[in-house]
């Protein structure tokens, strides 16, 4: 394949993962939506390390696998914890970290 159309398939997951965390209203839909990001990102860098032919660009997904993993982890905390106070998981109506 060319590098072309694994940069292309990263800007659509990349544009698709920003759509979702700019519109959606669900928590757990942006935490989805974050990780769409992640992995588009995860997606280039594994490429173009394969293009030059070194290996930095797959640890260094490794590496951001390992923060997605992190994230997802104290985010679905977070979320529970918002769901077990309030009753729901909408991000619009968070007031209550408000000053």
């Amino acid at each position: 394949m060319l590098l072309s159309q694994f940069l292309l398939l990263s800007a659509i997951l990349f544009s698709i993962g920003v759509y979702g965390v700019i519109v959606r209203r669900n928590g757990v839909a942006v935490l989805m939506a974050i990780e769409l990001i992640l992995n588009s990102v995860n997606i280039n860098l594994v490429a173009f390390g394969a293009m030059h032919g070194n290996l930095s660009g797959q640890v260094f997904a490794l590496f951001i696998i390992a923060v997605a993993a992190a994230e997802v982890g104290v985010g679905l905390a977070i979320i529970l914890s918002i769901y077990r106070n309030r009753r729901s998981v909408a991000l619009d109506e968070l007031d209550l970290m408000k000053g």
